[in-house]
């Protein structure tokens, strides 16, 4: 390599870190700028998580504290002051204000607080179904058997975790309406279902003897077979 090869190579290399350096200067602020946000970002997250954490605490002391007290309407009173910051909070504490309204004699207050969390599109849908459940279920004796198994069919259609519940008040109603072969039906269709729990598979069973049925054991559960 000559020396004015070499000489022209220094100069372009200089020019390279010139021009390098002079948009560094000019543009530079944007990776600066860049930075500032990952790390602010960063810390925003941090805050919010630590503000959740304290307000999640926070509820869970408030609901200690009421669920603590002795008398029913005392507990209903207070949860029914707690002030929830989030839809499935809220969800939360009116179904524990329901079962003290229930416990306390007020059944309308809790059915009005149940069918409130059913009808919220903001709160999950596992909470809808239980107050939708639990609704129903107090309405037992009020509300028109054709409504009721309305009501049930639905949960028992959307297929959440109270599906097997709801079936078993389905057959509940067979029974009340006197209807055996249709009960004995509904409970042998619970003992074969693979999700049903070992409990409501017991009651299922013992359901069909007083009816006068025989229990079919056919895809029960072993827990049953052996017990």
């Amino acid at each position: 390599m000559s020396n004015s090869d070499g000489f022209i190579e220094e100069v372009t290399e200089e020019l390279r870190r010139d021009q390098m350096m002079a948009k560094l200067k000019k543009y530079g602020w944007i990776g600066v700028l860049a930075v500032l946000l990952i790390v602010g970002g960063a810390a925003y997250s941090e805050y919010r998580q630590a503000q959740e954490r304290a307000q999640a605490e926070e509820l869970g002391d408030v609901l200690l504290t009421a669920l603590d007290m002795t008398a029913a309407d005392q507990r209903a009173t207070a949860l029914g002051a707690v002030d929830a910051s989030t839809p499935q909070a809220a969800a939360l504490v009116s179904l524990l204000a329901a079962s003290a309204q229930a416990s306390a004699g007020e059944v309308e207050a809790a059915i009005a607080s149940l069918d409130a969390v059913s009808a919220n599109a903001d709160v999950a849908p596992m909470y809808r179904e239980i107050a939708q459940f639990k609704a129903l279920t107090l309405q037992a004796d009020t509300l028109d058997v054709a409504a009721r198994k309305q009501g049930f069919e639905a949960l028992v259609s959307a297929g959440g975790a109270l599906r097997m519940l709801a079936q078993e008040q389905l057959a509940l109603i067979a029974v009340e309406e006197g209807d055996k072969s249709g009960a004995i039906a509904a409970y042998q269709a619970i003992l074969s279902d693979a999700l049903v729990t070992p409990d409501l598979q017991q009651r299922a069973m013992q359901v069909i003897v007083a009816l006068g049925g025989e229990p079919d054991l056919t895809g029960a559960a072993t827990d049953v077979r052996n017990g």
